[in-house]
């Protein structure tokens, strides 16, 4: 009972402070202060400080400030604009048409970055403008990013699962495989349910630009070649082991300086403009996640999260009970906590009764983060919703509406997942079987 008043405590504090006004990062905070003050005995500004600079003092981070430093170069070049002028001609005939390239971008970047919240800053920059720009409907342009964005979290290299690995001393390159048949199955429910709504409104999806020939749609790869020269460099430096995940952040920020000067957008102002617009997107996350580490320590001070994945364990479950059991409290969790905390404070205490109910390790590390992905879209500390509002300027509960629909759509894809875990562990069994 009183880790339940606790929780309703802070979350009455969090959306209170939030539907005041107050900063995100100082909500969190002070939703974190008041955790500690209130029902701990540590000293807050000793928590704080560390807890802040342990958050900033991150090394992983350093890739987050150089991919939106990337976006924002290809946002001010011409390449942005090629872009959907090369998937325009593919996309004329699809239902939702150019919907589909946040999907496909946020799939491909993801593949590149492992981190949702790069993956949203960088497409966001060069999306949202460009569809806006050619009418398409806001609600759905900003639900298919903030959405697909989450797929930086499961697509490989993924930050998150590199954590449970590590937690859990699991092989990451088998959890790397086991991501990639989740991955593509996000994806294509997100398409399929934007051809959907697309058929049924067709009055809010702009009329196609043009009738194109074979002849046009293949002319349109040439305009495509540029970027995915840039994702294959990317990609290619971390599986060719030129560069780490981290420092291929650095080859992307080059090869997209490269591309920019080459097609002669690159001059002095933008070259100034897209420094000041990385700095200042990147200083709003990087604060934000010094706000979530201290409400995350503060969490951890509390015992909340421990406290509630032993009643889980207490309760004897069965496995499907179990699951359902976990997807709800991890949802509930992710409201407050960002992906990788969740699976840092919970892993030691859940994986325990997961293994005592038979669920493979390799498959639990799947379904933990498509769970963490929903958290990811979820208010008040969906992380997700915090960049695209800092990119569209709309306030917290208009993205998180329109990102509902995309929120069922992983609900989904767990339900999937659990009724054929094949989808997650047939990769990774076939190479383990070579």
């Amino acid at each position: 009972m009183d880790q339940l008043l606790l929780s309703g405590f802070l979350a009455l504090a969090l959306l209170g402070l939030l539907a005041s006004g107050v900063w995100v990062a100082f909500a969190l905070m002070a939703s974190g202060w008041l955790a500690i003050e209130l029902f701990t005995d540590r000293p807050v500004g000793q928590v704080l400080a560390s807890s802040v600079w342990g958050a900033s003092a991150e090394w992983a981070l350093a890739a987050l400030p150089l991919f939106i430093w990337m976006g924002e170069i290809l946002f001010r070049s011409k390449l942005s604009g090629d872009l959907f002028a090369g998937l325009a001609p593919w996309m004329a005939r699809l239902p939702g048409r150019l919907l589909h390239s946040n999907i496909l971008a946020c799939g491909i970047f993801a593949a590149v970055s492992g981190s949702s919240a790069a993956t949203a800053a960088t497409i966001g920059k060069m999306a949202l403008p460009e569809l806006q720009r050619r009418g398409y409907h806001e609600r759905m342009t900003i639900g298919t990013l903030a959405g697909s964005a989450t797929l930086g979290l499961l697509i490989p290299p993924s930050i998150i699962l590199i954590v449970y690995g590590v937690a859990i001393e699991e092989s990451i390159a088998r959890l790397f495989i086991a991501g990639v048949v989740p991955g593509l199955m996000l994806m294509g429910l997100f398409m399929l349910f934007v051809g959907a709504w697309s058929l049924l409104n067709p009055d809010k999806v702009p009329p196609p630009d043009a009738s194109y020939t074979w002849g046009q749609r293949l002319a349109a790869l040439q305009k495509l070649g540029p970027v995915v020269a840039l994702i294959l460099g990317v990609i290619g430096s971390i599986y060719f082991g030129i560069a780490s995940p981290t420092d291929a952040a650095a080859v992307g920020v080059a090869l997209a300086l490269l591309l920019s000067w080459s097609s002669g957008t690159l001059t002095r102002a933008s070259f100034k403009a897209s420094l000041l617009g990385a700095v200042r997107t990147s200083c709003m996350i990087a604060f934000i996640l010094a706000g979530a580490a201290f409400l995350t320590t503060a969490m951890g001070f509390t015992g909340l999260p421990r406290d509630l994945a032993a009643w889980i364990g207490e309760m004897q479950l069965s496995p499907y009970a179990l699951l359902a059991a976990l997807t709800v409290f991890f949802i509930l969790l992710g409201c407050f906590l960002d992906g990788i905390s969740v699976v840092v404070l919970t892993t030691a205490v859940i994986l325990p009764m997961v293994e005592a109910a038979g669920i493979d390790r390799i498959w639990f590390g799947i379904y933990l983060v498509l769970v963490v992905e929903m958290s990811q879209i979820t208010p008040p500390v969906g992380f997700n919703l915090f960049v695209i509002q800092g990119l569209t300027g709309r306030n917290i509960l208009q993205v998180a509406r329109a990102a509902l629909p995309f929120f069922a759509l992983m609900l989904v894809a767990v339900v999937l997942l659990v009724a054929f875990p094949g989808l997650a562990t047939w990769l990774p069994e076939q190479m383990l079987a070579r």
